[in-house]
């Protein structure tokens, strides 16, 4: 039988993969001494089912990202918008792993990605300056991430 683990943002149990682990560990820090509201956060949906892009034309992938972090946005049509996407891995980071939270935001648009693992968490943005995301091994808490968009 396989070992269950409880996810509080779905509200259910899911199978204690390594990833899983991550993932749910993750979650807990991220509420708990991040200060991220759980109600703002979605963990492994498909991208289809996010509400800013189903009004997209384009195509959207058949995939599933791991975490989003949510913000209120009042002026917007849509009252929330992509503040953080996570990607959780199990296994090292590498420049695969890195590659695939920036094709992801590629289509989901939100203002930082992050790739954690067990060991490490990074938090990435787009410096428009010099064209490319930059990375730093660092996390930071909800609010410090709503102040840098001012």
């Amino acid at each position: 039988m396989a070992r269950l683990i409880y996810d509080g943002v779905r509200k259910n149990f899911v199978r204690a993969t390594p990833e899983e682990i991550v993932r749910q560990t993750l979650v807990q820090i991220m509420v708990s001494d991040l200060g991220f509201p759980s109600s703002y956060i979605a963990v492994e949906k498909k991208l289809s089912e996010l509400p800013h892009l189903s009004m997209e034309k384009r195509l959207i992938p058949r995939r599933r990202f791991d975490i989003i972090c949510f913000a209120k946005n009042e002026q917007a049509k849509i009252p929330f918008f992509p503040l953080l996407l996570v990607e959780c891995k199990a296994t090292n980071l590498n420049a695969k792993a890195f590659d695939q939270v920036i094709g992801y935001n590629s289509f989901i648009r939100a203002r930082f990605v992050a790739l954690v693992n067990e060991k490490e968490r990074h938090l990435g943005w787009f410096d428009h300056t010099k064209k490319k995301y930059q990375f730093t091994p660092h996390l930071p808490s909800y609010q410090k991430l709503l102040e840098s968009l001012e």
